[in-house]
């Protein structure tokens, strides 16, 4: 691969994904600007935040329409998983709509504590390319306090006091609800399959 993006959207997890992707080899040129976007082979949003200053920031910096419209495989991470979704409750705002559905905030209950923080085990759904060599059981580590649904997209869930998607897919945009930076081998491994994933 010759040519990674990585959208600089605000999140403050901008510097550990590109770490990530430096011990697998490979160096992501952070991108700020559609121009930026030209000649990405591959796309990656992280996020960390609120859904509506994220949004607000890629508006300003021309790059929602291209991120509408790219045909390259996209990843979503955590904040930036949820912008894929049509539209989110936290802040009323609309998002990217790459995905179907709404992001909405996950419900405290007993023994649920919200924001969602920390190790959780993923329920895959769905076989796919992107999930090669994750095992059942596999756990991730989450902070959010906001989830997309489970839908057709969902190719692993998770369960916190409600179920809701960890790793959906569609056509070239993938996203991921936890954060594959601070997930260990299991981490390494969902970044490495979207390198070499073909969109399909």
């Amino acid at each position: 691969m010759t040519s990674l993006a990585l959208i600089d959207a605000g999140g403050a997890n901008l510097g550990s994904v590109r770490y990530a992707l430096e011990r697998l080899g490979v160096e992501a040129r952070a991108v700020r600007d559609a121009d930026g976007l030209r000649d990405a082979e591959r796309i990656i949003l992280p996020g960390v935040g609120a859904a509506a200053p994220a949004m607000d920031l890629l508006r300003q910096r021309g790059l929602v329409e291209p991120l509408r419209a790219t045909r390259s495989p996209l990843l979503g991470i955590c904040l930036g998983m949820q912008l894929l979704f049509e539209g989110s409750d936290e802040g009323d705002v609309e998002c990217l709509g790459r995905l179907p559905g709404r992001v909405s905030k996950l419900n405290a209950g007993v023994g649920v504590r919200v924001p969602h923080m920390g190790w959780n085990t993923l329920e895959p759904l769905i076989e796919s390319p992107l999930l090669d060599g994750v095992g059942v059981d596999a756990s991730a580590y989450f902070v959010h306090s906001f989830a997309a649904p489970v839908t057709g997209d969902c190719i692993a869930a998770c369960t916190h006091g409600e179920r809701f998607a960890a790793v959906v897919r569609r056509g070239n945009v993938a996203g991921a609800q936890f954060h594959p930076e601070r997930s260990a081998a299991l981490g390494a491994r969902l970044l490495s399959n979207f390198l070499h994933w073909n969109g399909a």
